[in-house]
């Protein structure tokens, strides 16, 4: 059985190293989704130190707080993003999608007798 030909386009920010991308954006989606950054880690099997790592050093690349910690007590710990993150993860989606469209495009105009 035969695939249909096509392209995957991935977006990634960088400064020097990598700062933002689709496993950062995720991991963020997720923390949003359950309240706190072990609990998103959890959910992408990923360990929790690692999880803290990708978030600081994409807050130190980026310079932007992007998760607000609260630690436990009567209501238990969390975490929540920040104004900023939010603007990021926005951001971060429209240019993913405008990037896929135009390359789609691209590609349907440049491998059409492969299609």
């Amino acid at each position: 059985m035969s695939q249909k030909l096509h392209a995957v386009i991935s977006a990634r920010l960088f400064t020097d190293q990598k700062c933002f991308g689709p496993g950062v954006a995720e991991l963020l989606n997720r923390v949003e989704e359950h309240g706190s950054l072990r609990s998103a880690a959890k959910s992408m099997e990923m360990a929790y130190s690692k999880a803290w790592t990708i978030v600081k050093n994409a807050e130190s690349c980026l310079d932007v707080k992007l998760i607000e910690s609260s630690t436990g007590g009567k209501n238990g710990g969390g975490a929540r993003l920040t104004d900023k993150a939010r603007q990021i993860l926005s951001a971060y989606e429209s240019y993913r999608k405008k990037l896929i469209a135009f390359s789609d495009s691209i590609f349907n105009e440049e491998f059409a007798d492969f299609l």
